[in-house]
């Protein structure tokens, strides 16, 4: 098909003069860092708040001896007296089980404390106070691996726009970072970006790059950008392809970074926004209601060596070059290789060269949103499994700080603690059955003087149970109560009662679902561990309703597993039946769960009747609503459609793909693609490029169209 000379033209013009597709490159050297070399020793950051070091033993004392009462109580609970006994089976798995409930709530109770107080608003960062007047420019980045453009670009539309709004647009430039693999998304990617640009005026600086190959996942994403192009931005923000804030959240975290040049990292607090489905709005109530106290908590004792969350934060690119270097992990998959969580390790190596992470929760403007469903969760929740165990790796690391290396326990833990309470409850009913069917052996072989008789404390079990419950259930009323004390957070949540009625039915449904995610994490782990690894697909954004079939075939297994637990709760004892009732019904009730709370519908109705609100339902901020309508108008910007055909019928569209691609390498024989390779073959028999495309799988379809010979093959052939 023959390009009009004046598009070409048109398109060259529009990407070479003034404006290009990228930037001209500024490097920036970023070592790989070397995780068994111990840094040079550097001053501790002076962004720390006083008494950081009081606070850390106020918290782990109190864990501490709250823990010590919990295993004494459970220990005469059992009656274990040695520990060659099946009660102190249980016990083992108890004490690090209620160790880490125990953490959660003194955190929560520090974290309702700084509510109270206003507190949680470090390195001068006042959400009530003038804008400040930022000197350096700051860069936006946005990854995307497969995602839909519509819903990507209309957030950063919505943002440029606030930046312009305020006067600050000019501050910062906006980088859109594809590892994009599927060639139908590329070419959407390509003409959304230019409508973007289009629509944004001649002066934003907008910027997309694609990566032939998409190395080291996200890390190397960011990291490929740090080289390139990091030598000309001080700072740099990450967004996911999810999330959007506002430019005044922008704005003074930019200026917070550039107040502080020993800060390496500031995380604000994202809040999770524009659920529909069930699920999605459960998780978007808890995280509005909880979170903050949650969020709070962890500021107040983290201090200057804070965590990362991998999006909506601010990081000076001079450290991050510095420090954040990712090695691979030697050994194989799923352990070795690339570094799939990168995030916490990042941060840990940030701070172990000597630059501070803070955390800023009462910072508002950071949104992003929730898997739509429970087996969504899940996907993303098997990813995150195997890279949060692959911080086994990263452990042994010279030179970390001790609460660096209690994130990435925590990380850690946050999946290994599934296996242990799933031990934890099928020792514990192995025992009673052991109880009620074994006949105990009440004279032992050797001399005694007395019986041994069989010892279970019915009553002390039930306090230890309602003390462990409380444990759990008491930082959601703390939370509730901060809640009220707070008029229009009150109100956002729908008042007094609707929000009490609102707390009940997460609370309810949180604890039905809980069982649920427990089974499959311990299955995530113990794939993992066996060896398997999880890949990295791109994730589901857009709710919608789950087939019964589908669902099935993910929960049968748990429903299975449900009913035999139920039943032989019910062989000990109906009393132990009706203790393990939530467990039970949550598993034997996975598959209508897991169906129901995807619903739309069903999520829909609670908010017609006030429940599960947010804040920021009852009044958006001007950036959720201005990204909402964006979306609208970008699903008519950027239809889909296979990408040859939608090269061939916009020229211009074709010119600037032509103008974006990487200049051909120099021939190397160890460096032949064998994509492209078999590809050219295939393109070369075929006689039509319809035929051509139902040979070429979606790799060598990439190459083809990644490569400029490749692509001129493809267009050369008649189009049926």
């Amino acid at each position: 098909m023959a390009i009009p000379l004046d598009a070409v033209t048109l398109m060259e013009a529009r990407l070479a003069s003034g404006l290009p597709a990228m930037p001209d490159e500024a490097p920036l050297a970023m070592p790989v860092q070397d995780l068994r070399i111990r840094p040079d020793r550097v001053a501790p950051p002076d962004t720390a708040p006083r008494g950081m070091a009081l606070r850390r033993i106020a918290i782990f004392c109190a864990t501490l001896l709250l823990t010590l009462f919990g295993a004494r109580e459970m220990a005469l609970v059992l009656d274990v007296s040695t520990p060659f006994t099946p009660g102190a089976a249980v016990l083992a798995l108890f004490v690090p089980l209620f160790a880490w409930i125990a953490l959660s709530f003194v955190s929560s109770l520090c974290g309702v404390a700084s509510i109270v107080a206003r507190g949680g608003r470090g390195l001068g960062i006042d959400p009530e106070a003038p804008l400040p007047v930022l000197h350096g420019r700051t860069a936006l980045l946005m990854p995307v691996y497969n995602e839909d453009p519509r819903r990507v670009l209309a957030g950063l539309e919505a943002m440029q726009e606030a930046l312009r709004e305020v006067g600050t647009a000019d501050s910062f430039d906006i980088f859109i970072l594809s590892d994009t693999t599927d060639p139908d998304a590329w070419a959407r990617e390509e003409e959304a970006f230019l409508a973007l640009r289009a629509r944004a005026g001649a002066n934003a600086r907008i910027f997309y790059r694609r990566r032939p190959r998409n190395t080291d996942r996200k890390a190397g994403n960011i990291a490929d950008w740090v080289r390139r192009h990091g030598g000309a931005y001080p700072q740099f923000l990450i967004l996911d392809a999810d999330s959007v804030m506002s430019a005044e959240a922008l704005i003074r975290l930019a200026a917070a970074m550039e107040a502080h040049p020993r800060v390496g990292l500031i995380q604000s607090l994202p809040v999770i926004v524009n659920g529909r489905s069930l699920f999605a709005r459960m998780q978007q109530f808890a995280g509005r209601l909880y979170g903050p106290v949650i969020a709070h908590g962890i500021a107040f004792w983290h201090g200057a060596e804070g965590n990362y969350w991998g999006h909506n934060a601010m990081i000076r690119t001079a450290a991050f070059a510095e420090a954040a270097g990712l090695p691979h992990l030697p050994g194989r998959k799923p352990f070795g290789g690339t570094i799939m969580s990168h995030d916490f390790v990042e941060a840990a190596l940030m701070r172990r060269r000597g630059w501070a992470i803070h955390f800023v929760p009462a910072l508002p403007g950071s949104y992003e949103e929730s898997p739509p469903a429970l087996s969504d969760l899940a996907i993303r929740d098997r990813r995150w499994c195997q890279g949060n165990l692959q911080h086994l790796g990263v452990l042994p690391t010279r030179g970390l700080h001790p609460v660096s290396r209690s994130h990435l326990l925590v990380g850690i833990g946050s999946y290994i603690t599934a296996p242990l309470w799933l031990l934890f409850l099928v020792c514990g009913v192995l025992l009673a059955l052991q109880a009620r069917f074994v006949l105990p052996v009440y004279f032992p072989a050797g001399p005694a003087l007395f019986p041994n008789w069989p010892v279970f404390d019915p009553v002390r079990a039930k306090w230890v149970f309602i003390g462990t419950m409380g444990l759990l259930l008491v930082p959601k009323l703390l939370a509730w109560a901060a809640m009220l004390m707070d008029r229009s957070w009150r109100r956002g949540h729908g008042g007094t009662v609707r929000s009490l009625v609102s707390v009940v039915i997460e609370t309810v449904l949180a604890g039905l679902l809980a069982p649920v995610t427990m089974l499959t994490q311990s299955v995530d782990v113990v794939s993992i561990l066996s060896g398997r690894d999880s890949g990295w697909s791109a994730q589901t954004r857009d709710d919608g309703r789950l087939p019964m079939r589908q669902v099935a075939r993910l929960y049968w297994q748990h429903t299975v597993f449900g009913i035999l637990f139920g039943v032989a709760a019910f062989l000990v004892s109906p009393y132990l039946a009706a203790w393990m009732s939530p467990v039970v019904i949550g598993l034997a009730l996975a598959i209508p769960l897991a169906t129901w709370t995807a619903r739309r519908s069903a999520g829909q109705g609670l908010r017609r009747a006030g429940l599960l609100l947010i804040p920021e339902e009852r009044e958006p901020p001007s950036i959720l609503s201005r990204t909402l309508a964006l979306r609208i108008e970008w699903d008519r910007l950027a239809p889909e459609g296979e990408a040859l055909e939608r090269l061939r019928a916009d020229p211009a569209l074709l010119a600037a793909h032509r103008a974006m691609l990487p200049p051909p390498a120099p021939p190397r024989p160890d460096a032949v693609d064998p994509n492209l390779a078999i590809g050219r073959a295939r393109v070369a028999v075929a006689s039509s490029a319809a035929e051509a495309l139902a040979a070429l799988t979606r790799a060598e379809k990439a190459a083809l169209l990644g490569d400029q010979e490749g692509l001129n093959a493809l267009l050369a052939l008649p189009a049926r």
